[in-house]
């Protein structure tokens, strides 16, 4: 149990949320403001063979820490974590930074990992300790689905305009006053709750390992998988997840102080519910993560104009938690929003792999506007119905899980799209081109970056082709290849509509119980 104060004011609830905001949009603004700069950073500190390990350090680390310290804010108490969490990704923000070469920006963010993984593993699980009434939580969970979605729609602006006019190492700056609020507000009016336990606690340090070793290869053989395929290194991170997996399993299957309570995989309605999170981040992570490989590369659209088309979605989400909130706590079966929300994420999916270059743009923004509308009525609702279904005591492990499932989907849906990708437009490249063009055209990238593109024209010209005409046939090679893979987000769409058939009719429970 907890002790609460469940008789706060207005103003100490809305400045203990103004707290968690600001953690969420700090890590929201880091993830898309990174990946902006990271061109130029490259260039910069030069170790392009560390390139992909700038993102993959962060996400192997806060991967691994979210459901660690999910549970350890279960056992003494949210605050401090945050409070810790907070800390270490500011400063970690300084380190990458100050990084003179590709190593320490990568051991930098590794520890910039673990520490948005403590801020994602405990600050979501902040909402219910301050809000035990699930009605009144969504309606100030909308605060969070506004700053996730400010974060999102405004990262990669700021990270341009960031790098061209000051510098690289500002993207990483911009963290430090973002920090200081957060820090200020949580130790200030984040009220401290402390965990009553009837029995001691016992740490399950084996079964943190143990499912650091799992996570940790998941996210290393998924990275992996697109670029080197069935490979050793990969074939060994796989056998060392499933090891690992099996071995969790034992560990934590009758633990009374397991860190991982698989018991609940076995409530209905929690299994239910975390299938449809890692559905979801799978359908959201192949839209987002080639949408704008497929505006650009494909259909031949700047940056600025696929940005323009892309941005309704991000604030769609945010329209869409906001009306959520207003909508489900006067519905009789609040489970009929994420048939809503993943009916329109299908309607989404379905339209990009038919759109075409000559299609009209305001049809591509709507199908764009459909999409976030649909994750919006999804979103808030898992963790919502989450957090009314799990036990009180494994509120933290439970919200975490969410989120780090969502993050699993997002990742398999990544290495598994991509794989598909890479293996379809190699396969036609190779197909219909001879092998000197083939060879210049087997990467897509070359069809994103201008320079690339002039000198892949020059270099086919020469071999007395018409380098212009092979590129828009390499153009449209890679919309079908990209297209074609949307089939797995399809399917992991129509899945979820049957993991929903078998969800328990959710209710809401009374204030404070």
């Amino acid at each position: 149990m907890l002790k609460q104060n469940t008789e706060r004011t207005f103003r100490q609830s809305l400045l203990a949320m103004l707290g968690i905001c600001f953690v969420i949009m700090m890590v929201a603004l880091d993830q898309t403001i990174v990946a902006t700069a990271l061109p130029t950073i490259v260039a910069e500190l030069h170790g392009f063979e560390l390139y992909a390990w700038v993102s993959t350090a962060y996400l192997l680390a806060s991967v691994v820490t979210i459901p660690i310290f999910g549970r350890l804010g279960d056992y003494y108490g949210r605050k401090p974590f945050v409070v810790v969490a907070i800390v270490t990704f500011t400063l970690a923000s300084v380190l990458c930074g100050m990084a003179n070469n590709m190593l320490l920006l990568v051991l930098a963010r590794a520890l910039q990992g673990i520490g948005g993984g403590m801020l994602v593993g405990t600050a979501f699980a902040c909402i219910p300790d301050l809000f035990p009434d699930s009605k009144v939580r969504l309606q100030w969970q909308v605060m969070l689905s506004a700053a996730f979605g400010i974060a999102n729609a405004i990262g990669p602006s700021i990270g341009g305009l960031l790098t061209h006019y000051v510098s690289w190492r500002a993207v990483f700056f911009v963290n430090i006053p973002v920090g200081l609020m957060s820090v200020i507000f949580v130790s200030r009016f984040l009220p401290r709750l402390k965990p009553k336990h009837s029995t001691k606690i016992r740490l399950d340090w084996l079964g943190a390992l143990l499912i650091t070793l799992f996570l940790g290869s998941l996210q290393l053989s998924v990275e992996w998988l697109p670029e080197q395929g069935l490979s050793v290194p990969v074939i060994s991170a796989l056998l060392t997840c499933l090891i690992a997996g099996f071995w969790a399993w034992k560990q934590e299957a009758n633990n009374e102080h397991a860190m991982l309570p698989f018991a609940l995989f076995r409530d209905p309605a929690l299994a239910a519910l975390f299938r449809l999170s890692l559905l979801m981040g799978f359908t959201m992570f192949a839209l987002l993560s080639y949408a704008p490989l497929l505006l650009q590369g494909g259909f031949h659209l700047s940056a600025s104009q696929a940005g323009m088309l892309i941005t309704p979605l991000v604030v769609c989400i945010t329209f869409a938690s906001i009306l959520n909130g207003r909508i489900v706590p006067h519905l009789p079966r609040p489970e009929a929003m994420l048939y809503l929300g993943f009916g329109l994420l299908l309607i989404c999916v379905i339209g990009i792999m038919n759109i075409t270059p000559q299609t009209a743009h305001p049809l591509i923004i709507s199908l764009m506007a459909l999409g976030g509308l649909g994750l919006g009525f999804i979103m808030p609702n898992l963790t919502i119905f989450v957090q009314e279904t799990c036990p009180r005591k494994d509120l933290g492990i439970s919200t975490a899980l969410l989120q780090s499932l969502r993050m699993i989907g997002g990742m398999l849906s990544t290495a598994l799209v991509g794989s598909i990708l890479t293996w379809r437009y190699g396969h036609d490249i190779n197909q219909q081109f001879t092998k000197p063009v083939a060879n210049l055209m087997n990467n897509p990238q070359v069809l994103v970056n201008l320079e690339g593109q002039q000198a892949a024209i020059l270099q086919i010209n020469a071999l007395g082709e018409d380098g212009l005409q092979l590129i828009e046939q390499a153009r449209a090679t890679l919309s079908h290849a990209i297209q074609s893979s949307q089939w797995l987000g399809i399917a992991a769409v129509l899945f979820a509509f049957w993991c929903l058939r078998r969800l328990p009719r959710i209710q809401f429970k009374p204030r404070g119980t």
